[in-house]
């Protein structure tokens, strides 16, 4: 079993940034997939960055450029620098942790932070 626990999201100003924080728990965090998902009022989960066990990662074409996902293995902790921040980021937060496992990858999800982005 895996837990995930986001922190760091908060109101910001346009233009402002943030740092989100993903902390988790158990044993082979180097070997998990990690992802940051958003998620709008009356809109769909979307995939917002991803990072690999490799460290290759992907963003979301709506955030390339402003945002910067990275992960410490020595912390169990995977991060997601955002800058330049727009309204339309405005949304709750999920972490993302797919985890391998003898049958097929199991995915466990954070309780979500939510941040919002307004003057």
């Amino acid at each position: 079993q895996v837990q995930l626990v986001e922190s760091g999201g908060g109101l910001v100003q346009p233009g402002g940034s943030l740092r989100l924080s993903c902390a988790a728990s158990g044993r082979g965090f180097s070997g998990y997939v990690m992802n940051w998902y958003r998620q709008a009022p009356g809109k769909r989960r979307e995939l917002v960055a991803k990072i690999s066990s490799g460290r290759s990662t992907n963003y979301a074409d709506s955030v390339k450029g402003r945002f910067t996902i990275s992960r410490d293995n020595d912390k169990n902790t995977v991060y997601l620098q955002m800058n330049s921040l727009k309204p339309e980021d405005t949304a709750v937060y999920y972490c993302n942790a797919i985890v391998p496992s003898a049958f097929s990858p199991v995915n466990y999800w954070g309780q979500g932070t939510q941040v919002t982005v307004s003057s």
